[in-house]
């Protein structure tokens, strides 16, 4: 499945996510397995993009977040909540866009290469909190709204499928109409 793995550097941001998205959405297809749906969006973001750090911490235990999937170096094994980035998205359940990480008071640094940030928290159905998507770049300034609308859209994929599962309606339902010609 490598020539799924696109590279989406050059196109204008909300472009680059539409890509992903719809590469997504082909690699997936109609498996509702939420391990898998977290290994292929890091894949795709972490390559497409061509970001330092790229992957998932998940809600283990009340506030506590585990690692995996992911892809790049070793990241933080365990965060508690309120801790670092992610542990302050988990907490206030919003999406944390830090321009540089030298300025968070708190920051936990698993690899000193890291400038920039964004945090985006996942949730199911319900509105649970299932954990985040944390993407690390080796650049300051990184991350905008374009990229905080494109990750929410594409981790909406939870919500939707989860909830489908679980015999509920989605909350929260990512919408997967857009087309890439």
């Amino acid at each position: 499945m490598a020539e799924t793995l696109l590279d989406v550097r050059q196109e204008p941001k909300a472009r680059a996510y539409e890509l992903v998205h719809a590469a997504f959405d082909q690699v997936m297809g109609d498996p509702d397995d939420p391990v898998t749906a977290r290994a292929t969006v890091s894949a795709l973001l972490h390559h497409g993009f061509g970001f330092l750090w790229t992957g998932f911490y998940r809600v283990v235990s009340p506030e506590l977040l585990r690692v995996g999937p992911y892809q790049g170096t070793l990241g933080c094994l365990e965060i508690p909540f309120g801790k670092g980035v992610c542990g302050a998205a988990a907490t206030e359940r919003r999406t944390v866009i830090v321009p540089d990480v030298h300025q968070f008071q708190g920051h936990i640094t698993c690899d000193a290469r890291s400038r920039s940030e964004i945090v985006v928290p996942v949730f199911d159905a319900a509105g649970e909190l299932l954990g985040v998507l944390d993407i690390d770049s080796d650049r300051a300034n990184t991350f905008d709204a374009d990229d905080q609308a494109g990750l929410e859209r594409l981790v909406g994929w939870f919500a939707d499928a989860r909830g489908m599962r679980n015999g509920r309606a989605p909350e929260v339902v990512a919408d997967r109409s857009l087309g890439v010609s």
